[in-house]
């Protein structure tokens, strides 16, 4: 998408959607910031909200031709706020009807003006494919449909981002990254940036870097609790389980169960596969060959049957925090849990 328009190939009509608003913005920023000089868009761009914009008065901005330029510009933040996008209404009864024949909307996205590109944001959400207005901007637009990346995929989308920046990263810190900043992408970019100006040029992105720079405890987080229970080291896993008991709100338990669950599902692949060499291993676990090591020792240190009964645990301890059976705190429960962990 960005390809065609840095290569000033342009669609009558973009419709960005999804859950990732990311995306969306990169798409619209760039549209706004590249399609018209300083100059032509004193005239010639527009940017309205969709809570505030009829079909008709949209139709009228979007009909304009440019003036002293090849394009106008016209975009809508927020256009999941537009009724009329979603190709149906309500009526006072409360009753729905279908009202896409009478969406002055459809006759335009059959027939849009060429020099304007009208750039719909809509944001969280995704339009039914089935009406007449999403297939008429299909068909003569640009639609792009906006997704989350699965968190086993943050890693190498942080490796990727600093890359194209002229930035390495270690596998370890962008797993730090990932693990604790979550998969808000505008927050894992900003956050990329800031290591751009911090860490010396020519010098990798350290594990301590990120510690240091985005206020993570590089002694005491998820990733470093995960790595002294796979090596059943009882005194540092207690000194985290200690700092997370003092500071909950930045280490929620669901968190740690969910990443701890994940850990240990992958030691099940690793006993389990038909092939053991590194290669089949890493192919099975999907993971970036640097962590495959620590896997390794971890599978070492539980059996199989281990492994499975420490499943069992974290199942059940998830239930617990969430009032099953249980009165006791994220804190307390942590500490039983990895104490049943180890022992």
């Amino acid at each position: 998408m960005l390809r065609d328009l840095r290569n000033k190939i342009y669609a009558p009509v973009y419709l960005l959607t999804g859950d990732e608003p990311y995306f969306i913005d990169q798409i619209s920023d760039y549209i706004e910031a590249n399609v018209l000089d300083e100059m032509e868009k004193e005239f010639n761009q527009t940017i309205v909200y969709g809570r505030d914009c009829e079909p008709l008065h949209l139709i009228s901005i979007a009909k304009r031709y440019p003036m002293m330029a090849n394009y106008q510009v016209v975009v809508v933040r927020e256009a999941q706020e537009m009724k009329a996008l979603s190709g149906k209404e309500k009526e006072d009864d409360g009753k729905s009807k279908d009202k896409e024949d009478k969406n002055p909307l459809a006759d335009y996205f059959n027939h849009p003006l060429s020099s304007t590109l009208l750039v719909l944001c809509m944001k969280y959400k995704s339009p039914d494919k089935r009406t007449k207005l999403y297939k008429a901007i299909d068909k003569h637009g640009v639609v792009v449909t906006s997704k989350k990346l699965y968190d086993d995929k943050l890693p190498a989308w942080i490796e990727g981002y600093l890359d194209k920046k002229k930035k390495k990263i270690n596998p370890d810190a962008a797993k730090l990254m990932a693990d604790h900043l979550g998969n808000d992408l505008s927050r894992i970019a900003n956050e990329c940036d800031k290591l751009l100006f911090s860490v010396k040029e020519g010098q990798a992105v350290t594990a301590q870097d990120v510690a240091t720079n985005i206020g993570i405890s590089k002694e005491f987080n998820i990733f470093e609790l995960q790595d002294a229970i796979a090596e059943r080291d009882i005194l540092r896993t207690n000194r985290i389980v200690n700092y997370f008991r003092a500071n909950p709100k930045a280490n929620p338990f669901v968190l740690t169960i969910a990443t701890l669950n994940s850990y240990f599902t992958k030691m099940l692949l690793i006993h389990s596969a038909a092939d053991k060499s590194d290669s089949g291993l890493i192919a099975a676990l999907k993971i970036n060959p640097y962590f495959l090591r620590s896997y390794k020792t971890a599978a070492r240190n539980y059996s199989f049957d281990k492994t499975v009964s420490v499943i069992g645990l974290l199942r059940e301890y998830d239930l617990k925090s969430k009032g099953v059976d249980n009165a006791a705190s994220d804190g307390d429960l942590l500490r039983e849990l990895t104490f049943r962990i180890l022992h």
